[in-house]
């Protein structure tokens, strides 16, 4: 199980997605803790059970384990904030966004890795999610580091990874 694994598993009509896979993941020139954190994060956020079991080991085989656990902390913990604030920010009353959250977050002040590696696996969950609030949050987190915008992006890039989850869980059901 691996990334080859999955590019193999990927149809020809979405040849793109292949090449796409490829060139994020395997040619990023990101630190290893960094590219397999967003790796694994992006393949839970994913939901795609294909996606996490081809790409997990080869994680895991890749981050300490502070990090393997830091990196599934970042999707736990976006998931239930990306509901949350994406609510929020959706309800036409605005009053809800004076209610307090009431929702533990203990992980996002004490990742047990470097803050930025967190904030980038947060902000790549928060991406798939569509949480535009989680967003902006872990954007100016990232600012204040000194992560510049095009570094970030490179940094949290996931959209191969949901759009291989998409495209392989039709398939299942094809």
């Amino acid at each position: 199980m691996s990334l080859d694994s999955l590019k193999s598993r990927i149809p020809d009509y979405a040849k793109d997605l292949k090449l796409n896979l490829g060139s994020v993941i395997g040619n990023s020139g990101l630190p290893a803790q960094q590219l397999w954190g967003t790796v694994l994060s992006t393949a839970i956020a994913s939901r795609s059970a294909i996606v996490l079991r081809e790409l997990e080991p080869e994680a895991k085989a890749n981050l300490s384990p502070e990090a393997y656990t830091a990196a599934k902390a970042a999707a736990a913990v976006m998931a239930m904030n990306n509901v949350f604030y994406r609510t929020r920010h959706l309800l036409s009353d605005h009053e809800y966004g004076n209610l307090r959250a009431g929702l533990r977050m203990n992980v996002i002040g004490n990742p047990g890795v470097d803050k930025v590696d967190f904030e980038f696996w947060s902000f790549a969950v928060s991406a798939i999610n569509g949480c535009g609030m989680c967003l902006d949050s872990t954007k100016q987190v990232l600012r204040k580091a000194g992560v510049e915008r095009r570094s970030s992006r490179r940094r949290s890039d996931c959209r191969g990874t949901q759009a291989v989850a998409a495209t392989l869980d039709a398939e299942a059901f094809s």
